[in-house]
């Protein structure tokens, strides 16, 4: 329908050219002449004047005809609409198939930047499930190494308990009482109020190399110039002489304490 109403439209166009072009090609028509009224006298009567030939008329110049290409016909300008619709429906063509193209790179880089994100999110969670599996068994084998030395400490603490228990079973622990007690004694100065027959149970505390750091008096039947004297004396000897074994070695040391 479009190509029949161009071929319409360019056909009309042609033939007002052509008719332009015939009004043009029309000789003009002569100019009208004003009518006078005259008298016809013979030159040779009248007297001076002169007979003059008569000139020729100037020769009448044609219309230039139109210089130019030929004007295209109806079906020459039908082949140039068709021609020119074909050109743009191939260049329409291409703009489409150029946005499809670019449409698609688009989405593979929009596709290729998704996947690198999904990789780089893949890769940080496997490095720190990665980091978080080194940090438990890092404190797994903290906690057994642990649990190890607890066990060790344990049985140490177990053997030296029982060889302090066989040790205090035996006649060494009283020889060490025995040995505390007698310098206790000669540390105390006895009051005059002191009587024969003392006897006091002392709570003594002290740090390994004997340094005496506290003393209470238990049951006592001395009065209390005895207990003080008897506390005093304690402090004065220290420090206590070190067990004969060092798995006797007691931090709280109860003392019988009965001086001659």
């Amino acid at each position: 329908m479009s190509i029949s109403l161009s071929v319409l439209l360019h056909a009309a166009l042609l033939g007002a050219l052509v008719y332009g072009w015939m009004l043009f090609r029309r000789p003009p028509r002569p100019a009208p002449t004003l009518a006078i009224e005259a008298r016809v006298v013979d030159a040779r009567s009248v007297r001076g004047t002169q007979q003059t030939p008569p000139q020729p008329a100037p020769p009448v110049e044609a219309p230039p005809e139109p210089v130019g290409p030929p004007q295209p016909t109806a079906e020459e300008l039908a082949q140039r609409e068709q021609q020119r619709a074909q050109e743009q429906a191939v260049a329409e063509e291409q703009r489409r198939a150029e946005q499809a193209a670019a449409e698609q790179a688009a989405a593979e880089a929009a596709a290729a930047e998704a996947a690198r994100r999904a990789a780089a999110e893949r890769k940080a969670r496997e490095e720190a499930e990665a980091q978080k599996r080194a940090a438990e068994e890092q404190q797994r084998q903290a906690e057994a190494k642990e649990q190890a030395q607890r066990e060790q400490d344990l049985k140490r603490s177990l053997a030296a308990e029982e060889q302090a228990s066989k040790a205090r079973a035996g006649p060494a622990l009283a020889s060490w009482q025995s040995q505390i007690a007698a310098r206790i004694n000669r540390a105390w100065l006895r009051p005059p109020t002191a009587r024969p027959g003392i006897e006091c149970m002392l709570n003594v505390t002290q740090v390994p190399g004997g340094e005496v750091t506290e003393v209470s008096i238990g049951e006592c039947n001395g009065d209390q110039a005895v207990r003080e004297s008897i506390e005093a004396a304690v402090y004065r000897a220290s420090p206590l002489p070190p067990p004969p074994d060092p798995a006797l070695f007691d931090r709280h040391l109860r003392i019988d304490f009965k001086p001659d």
